[in-house]
């Protein structure tokens, strides 16, 4: 029933536009109470649409489509891009992408940037992540992880065809990385929202009075000390608790996460929101012995970090902030040559937390009505995710909104 609605609403918007030309992509979303209907789910929707060649998406506990959520609910959402097939590539497992495009490599593809889907069991995520970005041209990836309560899958239907011997996949995968690489010719403009604030404004710093602070001991993933000083110290300091009330203080670092950002790269902006090469990582654990802090990534000496929780109206002011970014590099202010052709919205993808949505933002999809109302009526497909990818970083608490232009 689900799938007949979708159709019945895309051929009902093919026919209403008459110059909209053969879509041969689409993107396909479901949460994960269709999980296990996955296959019959793409079986249908390729049968009814069969000069569409090229199908990718994956599973969220909720999905986005234009200006609804859906959350927690049985739910599938697709969007049909009309995209020229020379100017993108599906992969997955059973197709790789084969990058390159000179030479004697016929079948390679120049990758621009790419819309990804992973899966959060996969070994060593954010190398895989990385490995990805390198395959681009620009080292922008954009997705986010699959999520879901049951089958974590994935879809990836390639008009190119798989490799040798995998002519009869289904279209459904689970584990790995697939996705959508983009050539060149496929304009994008893509953001990252965060919405986390630091705890400690007003605290001891040589970097900032928001409590941004440099690692100066670390073993892996176990931060030993901060500017010199002993990284449970500076915790408990930040979050004004002792262990001597040892349930308030499991309360509060509980309720904290840690923002950790490359030596080379700046915490916070001035305006103490985090920048987009901050990650938000979960504190896993205390060593009372050693006075350090587990956090669940691992840092290196010199590398910066601030204590935060999360903050729904951080949160909401900083994806009012992206959207009016976006616009404002579509449609600058200041506009020099008034011959020139303005640059249009075709659609746009939004990963976002599985921990955000519109429950954090104050109403049933309040978080797609602020996008609504900042970018207009521009079609919007997404997935609520267990991790956002942009660029080759996995984010955690983030929204990664990407518009495609022309």
């Amino acid at each position: 029933m689900a799938a007949g609605l979708v159709l019945a609403q895309l051929r009902a918007q093919l026919e209403s536009d008459p110059e909209s030309g053969t879509p041969s992509l689409a993107l396909l979303y479901i949460t994960d109470h269709y999980a296990k209907h996955a296959e019959d789910i793409l079986d249908c929707l390729r049968e009814a649409l069969p000069e569409v060649t090229d199908w990718s998406g994956t599973v969220g506990v909720g999905v986005a489509c234009t200006n609804a959520e859906y959350f927690d609910e049985p739910a599938l959402a697709v969007m049909l891009c009309d995209i020229p097939c020379d100017h993108y590539r599906v992969f997955s497992g059973v197709a790789p992408l084969v990058t390159g495009g000179t030479g004697g490599n016929a079948g390679a593809f120049l990758a621009h940037t790419a819309l990804v889907q992973v899966d959060a069991s996969a070994p060593d995520v954010t190398e895989l992540i990385a490995e990805m970005a390198e395959r681009t041209t620009t080292g922008y990836l954009f997705g986010g992880l699959s999520a879901s309560r049951g089958r974590s899958v994935q879809f990836a239907v390639s008009g190119s065809g798989n490799i040798q011997g995998q002519g009869r996949a289904t279209g459904v995968f689970e584990g790995g990385i697939s996705g959508v690489a983009f050539g060149a010719g496929v304009n994008l403009v893509s953001r990252v929202t965060q919405g986390c604030l630091p705890v400690a404004a007003g605290a001891v710093s040589p970097l900032s009075s928001l409590g941004v602070r440099r690692v100066s001991a670390v073993d892996g993933n176990l931060v030993l000390s901060l500017d010199g000083e002993p990284a449970l110290g500076v915790l408990l300091h930040d979050l004004k608790v002792s262990l001597d009330q040892p349930r308030e203080a499991l309360e509060a670092v509980r309720a904290t996460l840690v923002g950790v950002t490359d030596a080379k790269d700046l915490a916070l902006a001035h305006t103490g929101n985090f920048g987009t090469d901050t990650r938000v990582r979960h504190i896993i654990g205390l060593d009372p012995k050693r006075e350090g802090v587990a956090i669940a990534e691992s840092v290196e000496v010199g590398a910066q970090l601030v204590f935060c929780q999360r903050n729904a109206a951080a949160a909401r002011a900083d994806l009012i902030r992206i959207c009016a970014e976006i616009r404002e590099e579509l449609s600058p202010v200041e506009v020099q040559d008034e011959s020139a052709t303005p640059k249009v919205m075709l659609g746009a993808v939004y990963i976002s937390c599985s921990g955000r949505g519109g429950a954090h933002f104050g109403g049933p999809s309040a978080e797609l009505q602020i996008v609504r109302h900042a970018l207009g009526d521009v079609p919007l497909v997404g997935f609520f995710a267990g991790g956002e990818i942009a660029r080759h970083h996995l984010y955690g608490y983030t929204g990664v909104l990407t518009v495609f232009t022309a």
